[in-house]
């Protein structure tokens, strides 16, 4: 049911974004000027189509290859297309026909007004649970997006799995969906509306963190998060008691993650050079580096920094030879008591 409601509400039930009935399908993060001054060289028909829940624009993507899983009319693709650059290339997939036409239809107007001799986008058609179907590189893209769309497939493990084998080591599938503080009622999967205004089909916040790890992604990042308003009566008399957000995660595909947050007396200093970050470089929810300043890092984000395209942007210190334990304020503390006093004793009860 899943595929054929998608294709179904966002090519025949939506014309325009303006449809919608509630805020899930809607990106409320105010844009910076450099996106929002991309945003205007995007073709109005191609805005007009735009459902999605948050703003999948990852840094330090110039000469990138971008995948777009639920690409729709094109805006995201064409966003990232300028960032890019002439020498970067953004391929997006989508299953509703309707939705592809918009896309399509304006694939020379955006070449000519980002001035590049040829364009950097191409759009197939597909569906994101069966991407082992479609003509695409194994470990041939720098970076994949999503934009809302995950909550309305069925098999999400089949887009978490298919997206890790197609990443490059050191990529990350950057994207933003909706969630659920507790697992809704399979039955709600029926509803048109509940599954198509991307709520009925949302993952459970601990589903999705399994499922992420099961695929190779061993620690999903939270970006940013914000609960979602449900204006309408009828839908939240059926939601009544789950409380839904959209959020932006990042999963890096790299090796040796650890479960948790361990200490290694290491540390990075940020340069200040990732375009449009010359201040402050924000990896997740919890790392705002500021440029210039010694910011220690546990294991993993370390990783992230010195084994991805941000490791030019960095100066890093210390290395991996000595453990000192749970890194603070990340990830489990010890469950051992800290004030407990250890007792010499003859005997072990």
């Amino acid at each position: 049911m899943n595929i054929e409601n998608s294709r179904s509400y966002y090519g025949q039930v939506l014309e325009r974004s303006t449809d919608l009935r509630t805020d899930a399908c809607c990106t409320l993060e105010p844009p910076s000027a450099a996106i929002r001054s991309a945003l205007a060289n995007i073709h109005d028909e191609v805005k007009a189509r735009y459902y999605g829940c948050g703003l999948v624009v990852p840094q330090a993507i110039a000469g990138a290859h971008i995948l777009d899983l639920g690409c729709g009319s094109g805006q995201d693709a064409y966003l990232l297309a300028q960032l890019v650059g002439e020498t970067g290339r953004v391929t997006g997939i989508d299953a509703t026909p309707e939705q592809l036409a918009v896309a399509e239809r304006h694939l020379e107007w955006h070449r000519d007004r980002f001035g590049y001799a040829r364009s950097n986008v191409a759009f197939i058609t597909g569906d994101i649970e069966r991407l082992g179907d479609l003509d695409l590189p194994e470990a041939g893209f720098d970076v994949i997006v999503s934009n809302c769309v995950i909550n309305l497939v069925a098999d999400k493990a089949a887009v978490f799995a298919a997206a890790y084998r197609l990443l490059k080591p050191g990529g990350e599938l950057y994207f933003s969906d909706v969630y659920a503080d507790r697992r809704v009622s399979p039955a709600l999967l029926a509803d048109p509306v509940l599954h198509g205004e991307c709520l009925s089909g949302a993952l459970y916040w601990g589903d999705f963190d399994r499922l992420a790890k099961a695929a190779g992604f061993t620690d999903p990042r939270l970006v940013s998060d914000r609960p979602l308003g449900i204006g309408d009566e009828r839908i939240a008399e059926l939601l009544d008691g789950i409380g839904f957000h959209s959020a932006t995660y990042r999963l890096f595909k790299l090796e040796a993650l650890e479960p948790q947050c361990e200490d290694y007396g290491q540390a990075v200093v940020y340069r200040g050079t990732v375009p449009g970050c010359p201040r402050v470089f924000e990896l997740d929810g919890h790392h705002a580096i500021e440029a210039g300043r010694m910011f220690p890092v546990c294991g993993n984000t370390w990783k992230m920094l010195r084994e991805t395209r941000f490791a030019a942007h960095f100066d890093f210190h210390g290395d991996a030879s000595r453990h000192f334990g749970i890194f603070p304020g990340c990830g489990t503390s010890s469950p051992f008591r800290r004030d407990a006093v250890a007792v010499a004793s003859g005997a072990c009860c």
